[in-house]
């Protein structure tokens, strides 16, 4: 096979790759998604004689940069150097993978080969929701975030599962491929019936599970606001803050009912709150709260960027910055959601997923040279302050709520400690329009699908720009704004306090996968060990 004909083949996986997350295709394209790339890497197996290691890792690391490149080039609306490095270090990770899969299949039986892709595969994943640069937006079981008919299972798996799936489908593929150009159709008929019940079981599975579902837990009204405030050239300069709080106040008041429990506004609709005794008389808060006087169960849960002042006898934590010509005092900055009702207290959460690169600098002690590559992803800028752990609003009828804060929505582990919590509904609020225009906004709004599922709570989603919606249990959108409009939404969903099995188990797959990559590569380090005693 010619060098040309590699090259195609890898970028062809690539672009299989990429057409979920683009919109283009269905999820299910992800089951021959790594055929071709796998004909190139068995084409160098099978020339292991003369060819090295090294030369598949080229060939995969081209697939994977263009599959980053396509799937993700919207980050570059916000930065074209951050957009370029997190390209460059994904691909380099995920040809990373598939390279030690080479080299386990060039030692082992190629039935532990196959075991090491699916765990070293699912073990990449999971380190990417759990390190400093975390960035699980390309886990293959998000690409079905748009066809929740197929990935009910979610709420027993999360998307591991899905990822899981799409490994074996490809796998068997591949070897339905081999065994046709090897011995003929004649002699496929039993890889073909071991492919057909992998691909038809979970469907089938989640087909009656979708139908059957039925939702739990009493309705409660909410209303969704969505201010349409550009992110570049209104919301944090060109208009005043009490204008965007009058847009607010006035999209609020016109769907508010008297049976409305809920007003949602988005990620960072105040701006700089200190967290102190008079928050609660902020000329921001103070709107709010007389609304709040003549419904007694109103809450308003709006995004703000808050303020804590240390005193010089705190304890003062890492991310807190002094105060500009003061040696003395220091201060932390936080993007935070509030819960405003009729109490004496408003009640914060501070996001604890950050983005690095915006609202952390990610191994900050070793790595100061990315303070260059900064990528804005929405939200407050900087180091950022965080909390120690989750936890949930309480309403004024006494009900939990998950206030889930922009990138913390792409984490379905993350989220589940709120339901653990007693959480009984999501509320997701975002700024997706540093974006524009292009398919991010539209992917993180369907990886909110994949949380009401793995958790079986009703989510209510608020965009400053991009799409607000609402979310049932199954997954699905049963309301939604338009891109780049003001508006607003008023709907009603169901709280759930029943756990689900992911909720209660968490990432066990990704666990065991993690536990088996780690006997897989000492098994393969021992034996390129003893190669090189030999030698």
């Amino acid at each position: 096979m010619k060098n040309s004909q590699l090259i195609l083949l890898a970028a062809f996986s690539a672009i299989l790759l990429a057409l979920p997350w683009l919109g283009f295709m269905p999820g299910w394209i992800l089951f021959v998604a790594f055929l071709p790339l796998m004909i190139v890497e068995d084409h160098i197996f099978q020339q292991r004689k003369t060819e090295s290691s090294i030369a598949f890792f080229g060939y995969a690391y081209l697939s994977f940069w263009l599959w980053n490149a396509l799937s993700t080039w919207w980050i570059v609306h916000s930065t074209l150097a951050g957009g370029v490095l997190i390209v460059f270090l994904n691909a380099t990770f995920m040809a990373g993978v598939w390279w030690l899969f080479h080299l386990m299949k060039r030692r082992f039986h190629i039935r532990t080969a196959n075991l090491s892709l699916v765990t070293f595969w699912i073990s990449f994943e999971y380190l990417h929701f759990n390190w400093e640069i975390a960035w699980p937006w390309l886990s293959l079981g998000n690409g079905f975030a748009n066809q929740v008919k197929l990935i009910q299972w979610y709420e027993y798996t999360g998307v591991f599962g899905g990822t899981l799936w799409i490994l074996i489908m490809n796998l068997l593929f591949f070897q339905v491929y081999k065994y046709i150009s090897v011995k003929g159709f004649k002699w496929v008929i039993p890889q073909l019936t071991w492919l057909t019940i992998a691909m038809a079981l979970p469907i089938i599975y989640s087909m009656r599970q979708y139908h059957d579902y039925r939702e739990t837990g009493r309705g409660c009204e909410i209303v969704i606001l969505q201010p349409n405030i550009d992110p570049y050239l209104e919301k944090f300069s060109g208009m005043s803050q009490e204008k965007q709080l009058s847009l607010l106040v006035n999209l609020a008041d016109s769907l508010t009912t008297a049976s409305t429990e809920y007003v949602v506004g988005p990620e960072t609709a105040l701006h700089l709150l200190d967290e102190n005794d008079k928050i609660l008389h902020h000329p921001y808060i103070n709107p709010l709260r007389q609304r709040t006087q003549h419904s007694p169960h109103l809450n308003y849960i709006m995004g703000a960027t808050t303020r804590k002042i240390f005193d010089p006898v705190d304890k003062i934590p890492p991310t807190a910055r002094k105060f500009e010509n003061d040696s003395v005092q220091y201060y932390d900055l936080y993007n935070a959601a509030l819960l405003i009702n009729q109490g004496d207290s408003i009640q914060t959460y501070h996001k604890s997923i950050l983005v690095s690169g915006v609202e952390k600098m990610p191994f900050a002690k070793y790595l100061t040279f990315l303070e260059n590559y900064i990528i804005d992803l929405g939200g407050t800028t900087g180091s950022l302050g965080t909390q120690p752990e989750p936890t949930n609003f309480k309403s004024a009828e006494g009900d939990q709520v998950a206030p889930i804060i922009c990138f913390e929505s792409v984490f379905g582990a993350y989220v589940t400690e709120f339901t653990k919590k007693g959480a009984g509904l999501i509320v997701i609020i975002t700024n997706d329009g540093w974006w524009k225009n292009t398919p991010g906004h539209r992917q993180h709004l369907s990886f909110a699908r994949l949380r009401a599922i793995e958790t079986r709570r009703g989510i209510a989603r608020s965009a400053n720009t991009g799409i607000s919606a609402f979310i049932n249990q199954r997954g699905e959108i049963i309301q939604q704004t338009s891109w780049w409009e003001r508006t607003a939404l008023r709907g009603t969903l169901n709280l759930n306090n029943q756990l689900t099995f992911y909720v209660r188990f968490g990432d066990y797959i990704a666990r065991i996968s993690s536990f088996l990559s780690v006997l897989l590569l000492l098994l393969l380090l021992a034996n390129l060990r003893m190669g090189k005693l030999k030698k």
